[in-house]
C-alpha cells in the first residue's frame, strides 16, 4: 500500500496546486471521487490494465466513461496518467488530494463508532473537545456497530482511539499470546 501512495503522491500533489491555483478544490475533490470510482470497477481495471490497448485509447475509453463529470485539466490528468500506466492509482491519487484539501482547510473528518446509539448532545460535546484538541474544524460522522460489544472508537484521520471492549479484548489476547 506504502509503494502505491508514494506513486500516487506526485499527481495528487499536482492535481491539488492545480485546484488550489483556480480556487477550485471541490470541483476537483468530486471529479477525482467519479475517477476513482469507475477505476475500481472490475471491468474498468481490466481494460484499464490490457496490455493490447495504446494509452491514448485507454485514456480516451476512461474519459468516455466518466462523461462531462471531468474538466478538461483533470482529462489532461487522465491521459498523464494513461501514458505512464497509473490510472490505477486514482482511488489513492483521490485519498491524498482530499488529505491535501482538509490540511488546507484546516478540518479532518472524524468517524465516531459506538456499539450502541448516543445522543445528539454528546455527538456535539465530542465534536467541541475535538475541535480544541486538533485545533481544526471537524466534521463529525457517527454510526453504530454493535461488534464493539461496549465503548467507542474514534478516527480522525490516521489517529485511531479504540476505547471499545472488542478492542480491549483483542489486545488482552495479543497480550496472553505473546
Amino acid at each position: 500500500m506504502a509503494d502505491l501512495i508514494t506513486l500516487a503522491r506526485p499527481y495528487a500533489r499536482a492535481a491539488f496546486q492545480t485546484a488550489r491555483r483556480a480556487d477550485a478544490l471541490a470541483q476537483w475533490s468530486r471529479m477525482l471521487g467519479v475517477a476513482a470510482a469507475v477505476s475500481g470497477q472490475a471491468a474498468v481495471h481490466a481494460a484499464l490494465t490490457d496490455p493490447g490497448r495504446s494509452w491514448r485509447e485507454t485514456a480516451v475509453l476512461f474519459s468516455g466513461l466518466c462523461g462531462e463529470e471531468l474538466s478538461e485539466q483533470a482529462r489532461n490528468l487522465v491521459s498523464l496518467l494513461a501514458e505512464n500506466k497509473r490510472l490505477t492509482l486514482l482511488p489513492q491519487i483521490r485519498s491524498l488530494f482530499d488529505e491535501f484539501k482538509a490540511s488546507q482547510e484546516r478540518s479532518v473528518d472524524v468517524e465516531f463508532v459506538t456499539a450502541f446509539p448516543v445522543s445528539e448532545e454528546v455527538s456535539t460535546a465530542l465534536g467541541q473537545a475535538l475541535r480544541q484538541r486538533l485545533e481544526r474544524e471537524i466534521r463529525l460522522r457517527a454510526s453504530v456497530d454493535q461488534a464493539l460489544i461496549g465503548g467507542a472508537v474514534i478516527r480522525a484521520g490516521d489517529q485511531v482511539i479504540d476505547n471499545s471492549i472488542r478492542g480491549k479484548l483483542a489486545k488482552l489476547a495479543e497480550t496472553m499470546n505473546a
